[in-house]
């Protein structure tokens, strides 16, 4: 078990590791570059470091945690399952259990479809490799927000009777796979999802797998409190959740690089201060 898991690998999160790491805590960051700091060309306002790219100052940053000796991992959290002493941190078929948990995932999160997060865990599932064999035989859709969307249908694809694949067709996806043009608009269902309402149709599908580069707040951690769209925190960066912390561009404006940092280092070091 890890002390602190780092959800979001931008300045907050290596912020929260590298200060961490620094007390001697084992951390893990979990996240990729993908936020808009990865395609900015130049930072005109951090301290020091005028006209450095973002993606410059990310390698540094991240050479800098995995350096001190944090533990790197890609990927997406799509839940945060409180487990009594720490906290369970799904990565699809992987999971991650660590101590506390400082949540750095950025200013934008995607916009769940109607019904979604009334119908996850009950037709509706973020994890083809985890929840696939539930429907072995039957016939699922995919809606591909993602990276991962193309090996998790493939995989689908091995288990299941059809797969409907909502997005742009690959070359990489399997012949099997029925690759459809619609735009997904809604989740159907009431006690259990019973298909996908798309291009104004209302299709039948067992279940809906969801692949996004993001898991949407709601849905990643119960009873975490929010202030319009942001994570509410206190001046120690913690979270109404005990034991979980929040940092950076997720807690509000000012959206900017040395904002996240510092309060990056808070949590870090209030995550540190409790274990």
């Amino acid at each position: 078990m890890l002390d602190i898991a780092v959800v979001g690998a931008g300045p907050a999160g290596y912020s929260a590791a590298i200060t961490a790491r620094k007390r001697d805590k084992s951390v893990v960051v979990i996240g990729q570059h993908t936020g808009w700091l990865a395609r900015a060309e130049h930072i005109a306002n951090y301290p020091g470091l005028p006209d450095i790219s973002g993606p410059a100052l990310l390698d540094a940053m991240r050479a800098q945690a995995e350096a001190l000796g944090a533990q790197l991992r890609p990927g997406v959290v799509h839940q945060i399952v409180p487990m009594g002493e720490s906290f369970g941190l799904s990565l699809g078929a992987d999971f991650v259990e660590a101590r506390t948990v400082v949540l750095c995932t950025g200013a934008k999160q995607p916009r769940l479809l109607p019904g979604e997060g009334e119908l996850l865990g009950r037709g509706v599932s973020y994890c083809g490799t985890c929840d696939g064999m539930l429907y072995r035989g039957k016939s699922v859709a995919v809606v591909a927000q993602g990276p991962e969307a193309v090996s998790e249908a493939n995989f689908l694809a091995g288990v299941c009777a059809h797969v409907a694949y909502f997005g742009s067709a690959d070359p990489a996806l399997d012949a099997r796979i029925e690759v459809r043009g619609e735009k997904p608009e809604a989740i159907i269902g009431e006690a259990r999802a019973t298909g996908l309402r798309a291009g104004g149709q209302e299709l039948p599908f067992d279940g809906v797998f969801i692949f996004r580069e993001a898991t949407a707040l709601s849905a990643l951690l119960p009873g975490l409190e929010m202030d319009g769209a942001f994570i509410r925190v206190d001046r120690a960066m913690r979270t109404s959740v005990p034991h979980v912390y929040a940092a950076g561009d997720c807690t509000g404006a000012p959206l900017q690089v040395a904002k996240a940092v510092g309060e990056g280092c808070v949590a870090g070091l209030s995550a540190a201060q409790v274990l």
